[in-house]
């Protein structure tokens, strides 16, 4: 089994972010994870368009931008403006998901959508159609380094039962605690995006990290 990786540049070193950046390019990483977050949908700030742009500039590879954000359609020409690919938005966050889906299509990225944790997976089966990824939190959504939510098994089996019910092509992504040691049951379970951060990050050799996660083995 392969899966699609996506660095999340979160847990990078931000002093020397142009070369984490370029690490990313040299390895096998398909994705750069962007986690935005406003300090008031979760309970941390972290960056807005300005370091998107930045990160865009060296970036070699399609920018997954996850907005952890209220209101996020009001954001959603910004991040693109600065170099977002695909944009990611939450369930709980949007009052009209459908409309936000749209309107990220019509910007011209890729539209996805995050669910948390308590979010049952039976919520989106009325936008499954439009969604180009589904984004499963595995951990509560606001800081890295958290412990991997066992349920989360259970949610990507349910998600890729409706995604076939509906006959959509949805990637399911998963985000939050992702390591060697879960990568191969999480990709057997359904999911095809793996999200990691202070996995790659805090790694003494980051380029291999991102290796083991894009051709995991069974534990």
């Amino acid at each position: 089994m392969q899966s699609i990786v996506a660095p999340s540049v979160l847990a990078s070193d931000f002093a020397n972010l142009q070369k984490e950046v370029e690490m990313l390019n040299r390895s096998q990483a398909d994705w750069i994870h962007v986690d935005v977050m406003d300090g008031v949908f979760v309970p941390n700030i972290s960056f807005g368009m300005p370091v998107c742009k930045a990160i865009k500039q060296h970036a070699e590879k399609p920018l997954d931008v996850h907005l952890m954000i209220v209101d996020p359609d009001r954001y959603i020409e910004d991040f693109q403006q600065a170099g977002a690919d695909r944009i990611i938005v939450h369930y709980e966050a949007c009052t009209h998901l459908n409309r936000t889906l749209n309107l990220i299509r019509q910007s011209g990225c890729k539209a996805g959508v995050a669910i948390n944790p308590h979010t049952p997976v039976v919520l989106l089966e009325d936008i499954i159609g439009i969604a180009d990824t589904v984004l499963v939190m595995s951990v509560n959504p606001g800081f890295g380094g958290q412990s991997f939510i066992e349920r989360t098994y259970h949610k990507v089996r349910q998600l890729k039962q409706l995604i076939a019910q509906e006959q959509a092509d949805t990637l399911i992504e998963i985000d939050g605690g992702v390591t060697s040691q879960n990568a191969y049951q999480l990709l057997e379970a359904g999911a095809d995006v793996l999200v990691a951060g202070s996995f790659v990050f805090k790694a003494d050799d980051p380029e291999t990290v991102i290796a083991q996660l894009k051709k995991p083995k069974r534990t």
